[in-house]
């Protein structure tokens, strides 16, 4: 695993504080400072730029909607020159409660994004969830790191160590 932490930015929603958590949580394993962590309502396509890879996280609200500051996000992205930087997606979702949209952000960014050059990287194997349907599941797998902080907060640690290991980026 190739990582230039210098050259990696991650970028988050978060409206209850769970996935700034997890974005936080992430930083600190890949040593990527505190300044090329963002909220997603601070980008613009000068801060896209700057990377040659994006971790994207968001949470999925309501019925498998995207967390609320990343509608004007994803414009911002579809806005930037995505060609050849490596993006995963990370998020956080409710796997009992709304079993047929968990973690479906992840795969609507993913859905507005996926024709724009950049290269994905991060899939997980869903096999190791418990979950009726989700957009963010793409030819058998999870777009990214997708994790259930109210039902399973016990595997997210051996979750994100799984897909950092996974990351080519």
């Amino acid at each position: 695993m190739q990582i230039k932490m210098d050259k990696t930015a991650i970028i988050y929603g978060s409206s209850t504080g769970m996935t700034e958590d997890i974005a936080k949580k992430i930083a600190s394993q890949l040593n990527v400072s505190s300044e090329n962590v963002y909220e997603v309502a601070g980008i613009t396509p000068e801060t896209v730029s700057r990377y040659d890879a994006l971790l994207l996280g968001s949470s999925t609200w309501g019925s498998g909607e995207l967390q609320d500051d990343w509608y004007d996000g994803v414009e911002v992205l579809k806005k930037s020159d995505l060609t050849g930087k490596k993006i995963s997606f990370f998020g956080t979702g409710d796997s009992y409660s709304y079993s047929d949209t968990f973690c479906d952000a992840l795969g609507l960014i993913y859905g507005e994004i996926k024709s724009s050059g950049a290269i994905f990287t991060g899939q997980v194997d869903p096999s190791d969830y418990t979950f009726d349907d989700s957009v963010s599941v793409v030819d058998g797998k999870f777009v990214g790191l997708a994790l259930d902080e109210t039902n399973e907060a016990d595997k997210t640690d051996g979750r994100i160590d799984r897909w950092i290991k996974s990351l080519v980026i």
